[in-house]
């Protein structure tokens, strides 16, 4: 049975058929403005209504970062869209106009980790933690082969545990949270400080920005440490030693089977993930005691949020 997933985003949205096996069969784009929700409902039931001229389906799944309420109907809050207590799936499902349509609303980091963990790095596994390493961290937590959601729809904010008391201050309004230390913002921030701080070191860098310390991005430090600049591989290094520190803390509370680690950062493959093994190995507990639990690096790509809205929606069809 096919289904749709919608990835949403702050500017667009992207839209696919996905069949049973994972596989996107077509998608399309539409741009949308994210102060005005009612036009994201409107261009998501038009794509979806253009999709459904060439193929049968009765689930849609809808993922978007920010809060999904319990009852996978109403995004509750978004951080780039102006939802607050929003319906999306009812008022999705009625411009669509079938009363028959599955339409499940889902956080993006739990679609993206639930891709990775039926059709991806997690498969084989019962008990997988997801982390998507972006402008912050997202994550998705499997247990016991469940999507952990919380008793409102807020389970998985890794991204905001404490790991550096008065550490640098964060967007939730706390100091010291894990993506600010282990996100490509966190590396985009650091890669600037020393191009201003340590501009010898930082020529390559500076080269690739046209000279401007406050225009190296992440990409820059991945590119130029593939080219082996020392700067950029000390700069991805940091950044794996903090995922590896977090995920230490994580395997105490979670003792998953499997770590998979996906967004653009991971282009940069081990330089990143090899000293986040090795970080993870030195911190967490029981080391000598528990097997070696793998860090690897996601496989669905950009493709996943929509691969695994999809399934999700199938899902909840199947269940009834």
């Amino acid at each position: 049975m096919h289904a749709i997933g919608v990835d949403i985003g702050g500017t667009k949205i992207a839209v696919g058929v996905v069949d049973p096996d994972g596989t996107i069969v077509t998608k399309l784009r539409r741009d949308t403005k994210p102060q005005d929700p009612a036009s994201i409902d409107a261009a998501i039931a038009d794509a979806v209504k253009e999709l459904g001229k060439d193929f049968e389906f009765h689930a849609v799944g809808l993922a978007a970062a920010g809060f999904a309420s319990s009852d996978r109907n109403h995004m509750t809050f978004a951080p780039n869209i102006a939802w607050r207590e929003y319906p999306l799936g009812d008022n999705v499902r009625a411009l669509i106009g079938r009363d028959d349509l599955a339409v499940v609303v889902e956080n993006d980091g739990n679609a993206a980790g639930w891709a990775e963990y039926v059709y991806g790095a997690g498969r084989h596994t019962q008990n997988m933690t997801m982390l998507t390493i972006g402008t912050g961290i997202g994550a998705a937590l499997i247990v016991n082969g469940e999507l952990v959601r919380g008793a409102y729809g807020f389970a998985a904010e890794l991204g905001h545990m404490r790991v550096v008391p008065d550490g640098h201050p964060c967007g939730c309004g706390r100091r010291g949270c894990w993506e600010q230390y282990g996100s490509g913002s966190a590396l985009t921030r650091e890669a600037r400080r020393a191009g201003v701080e340590r501009e010898v070191r930082a020529a390559a860098l500076l080269a690739r920005s046209g000279g401007d310390a406050s225009r190296i991005s992440g990409p820059d430090v991945t590119a130029a440490a593939m080219e082996g600049d020392e700067l950029a591989i000390e700069l991805l290094h940091d950044l794996g030693t903090w995922i590896g520190i977090g995920c230490a803390s994580m395997a105490a509370i979670l003792d998953p089977e499997v770590f998979v680690v996906g967004g653009g950062v991971v282009a940069a493959g081990d330089l990143l993930l090899e000293p986040a093994r090795q970080a993870y190995n030195d911190h967490v507990p029981a080391q000598a005691l528990r097997p070696v639990t793998p860090i690897l690096a996601a496989e669905m790509g950009n493709d996943a949020g929509i691969v695994g809205a999809a399934a999700l929606a199938r899902e909840a069809v199947v269940a009834g």
